[in-house]
């Protein structure tokens, strides 16, 4: 049987910041931004190449929860320093980046609430096998 994740919901305190974040400093695409009911806002968003998307919004008890209280989202990359450096050219505060070893190299970073993620590289998911 598979099983696919498709959604990673996130806390946030102001859905525009956020989505501008997702969209403008991450490159994230906007899936959708729909205002289905009264008092409901469901914003979705996905990374370059990703199956998976994060979202966000209001009035979906997905979203309730503390504003930055995530932490360990990893965004894998075939190339943690162009990845790093093209980050930071749209203004995202991104960390040094940490060999741990094994092959595996780590950068992270905040959303504007303070929710944790991690540009991740694995050296044996690069190139073809990425």
């Amino acid at each position: 049987m598979d099983m696919k994740l498709e959604l990673v919901p996130i806390p946030v305190a102001d859905v525009d910041r956020a989505k501008a974040f997702y969209a403008d400093r991450l490159g994230f695409t906007l899936d959708v931004d729909v205002t289905p009911a009264d008092g409901v806002r469901v914003v979705q968003l996905t990374p370059p190449g990703s199956a998976c998307s994060v979202g966000f919004g209001t009035g979906v008890p997905a979203y309730q929860g503390t504003p930055g209280s995530v932490r360990g989202l990893h965004l894998v990359v075939d190339g943690i320093e162009r990845a790093r450096d093209d980050l930071i050219g749209r203004g995202v505060d991104v960390g040094a980046v940490q060999d741990v070893g094994g092959g595996v190299r780590y950068a992270g970073f905040e959303d504007p609430d303070g929710n944790g993620w991690t540009l991740q590289e694995m050296a044996w998911r690069t190139g073809d096998a990425f």
